[in-house]
């Protein structure tokens, strides 16, 4: 039996706060200048753009508001990498 296309799953899950940071890169602003204008902890902030934090609503929302990403797309993105993640999840499949 062949693999079928739509069961193909993403070698490596990709956050939604990998796709903030490129953003805020190819617009030039630094990490700690977007923190400091939206009140953010900069640590908060560098967490999720490096995978370490998850998005939140609020979060999301922010976002759409600051830097005009949809909220509900980086909301379902964060959703379908805590499955991918899941999903890997040695213990998960036990």
């Amino acid at each position: 039996m062949g693999i079928s296309a739509n069961n193909l799953q993403s070698f490596q899950p990709y956050h939604p706060g990998e796709l903030v940071k490129e953003e805020l890169q190819c617009r030039n602003i630094k990490q700690k200048d977007f923190a400091e204008k939206f009140e953010l902890s900069y640590t908060a902030l560098n967490e999720i753009l490096n995978a370490k934090r998850p998005i939140t609503t609020e979060f999301a929302l922010l976002l759409e508001v600051a830097l005009g990403i949809n909220a509900n797309l980086l909301v379902r993105m964060q959703t379908d990498y805590n499955i991918q993640v899941a999903r890997n999840n040695d213990s998960l499949l036990e």
